[in-house]
């Protein structure tokens, strides 16, 4: 029942998020009650083995949706990648592009974290015409201005979610060079689709409430024994 009401929670919030820009959906992992090399040598350990208990959950590093904007400052990764971005925390990572340009100069998210480059420095825009190359490379009127670090993780285990679209990388990993490519004027959606979300959760939600009777009916039969069966015990 713990762990079916752990992936109820995981599903109600990814289809939550379905509308964030940069979302991506945590998938719940489930192992074995008993671990071991024994495990399977005992016909009761075989039979504890078939039903799973949630071992966590990762992130789905899969495409979202790409819509065009027309902003020159919305910037989408199409593949492999993340924004590197400078928090209070410390450096973070995001797949949302709505950035804008600060009264400094320097490119940064709507809450004013600077976009890092592959330096992990923040890039300074001067004023003019804006133009961002696939592969990060910021010109203004023509003249390069800097490079956006487009960085990337092996797998979602890599990562810790942080808020709604910011992710920390796990200790001990660092992340490498990565093979997307940054589109101009576009923003990428959630990689949770909502008809699917809708219908996990529905189905989560089934399943915690059958966990939920069968732990009220051994409830009953317990509490049944105690006052009927143990009383009678010479």
């Amino acid at each position: 029942m713990l762990a079916r009401s752990q992936a109820l929670d995981m599903a109600a919030a990814n289809l939550a998020n379905a509308g964030t820009a940069g979302y991506r959906a945590e998938r719940d992992e489930f192992r074995s009650v008993l671990l071991g090399p024994e495990a399977l040598d005992s016909e009761l350990d075989a039979t504890l083995n078939n039903f799973g208990v949630l071992g966590g959950s990762r992130l789905d590093l899969g495409q979202g949706a790409v819509t065009p904007t027309g902003n020159p400052l919305d910037l989408a990764i199409q593949g492999d990648g993340f924004f590197a971005i400078q928090t209070k925390q410390g450096v973070r990572y995001t797949r949302d592009g709505q950035f804008e340009r600060a009264q400094d100069g320097s490119l940064t998210t709507q809450g004013g974290e600077p976009v890092l480059d592959g330096k992990q420095q923040p890039i300074r825009i001067p004023a003019g015409e804006i133009g961002v190359g696939a592969d990060g490379a910021v010109s203004v009127n023509g003249a390069i201005a800097g490079k956006i670090a487009l960085v990337g993780f092996a797998s979602g285990d890599a990562l810790t979610a942080e808020g709604s679209n910011r992710y920390a990388a796990t200790a001990g990993v660092k992340p490498v060079a990565a093979s997307g490519s940054i589109h101009q004027g576009a923003l990428e959606a959630s990689n949770q689709n909502v008809v699917e979300g809708s219908l996990q959760l529905v189905l989560m939600q089934r399943q915690a409430e059958m966990m939920q009777k069968a732990v009220a009916m051994f409830s009953n039969d317990l509490d049944r024994t105690a006052s009927e069966d143990l009383p009678r015990v010479p």
